[in-house]
């Protein structure tokens, strides 16, 4: 009972030794690996979607652009002072009649 004892204590520095190696780091790299593509399946939807979803934003994006260019147009257009029409509806007489 006593050799089991004492190996259990000697093998417990032992592991953490190896665990905290460039080895223990290795295999547990491949773990994580093994284990991401089993889950590969919902990544990969959720990358469907979210390509999806930028496509859909990008139009929506490029549709502002051209209502913002729109607006500034007919702003710029409304700005110049010889094209509105002559305030509160006065007419100017014509000195010749």
């Amino acid at each position: 009972m006593v050799p089991l004892i004492v190996v259990l204590v000697l093998l417990i520095p032992i592991l953490a030794i190896v665990l905290d190696s460039d080895v223990g780091k290795a295999i547990a790299r491949r773990l994580e690996r093994g284990k991401r593509a089993r889950d590969d399946s919902g990544a990969h939807d959720r990358l469907v979607y979210l390509e999806s979803e930028l496509e859909r934003l990008g139009k929506e994006v490029g549709r502002l652009e051209e209502e913002s260019r729109f607006l500034h147009r007919l702003l710029a257009e409304h700005t110049d002072p010889d094209a509105l029409p002559p305030s509160g509806g006065a007419r100017t007489s014509d000195p010749e009649s």
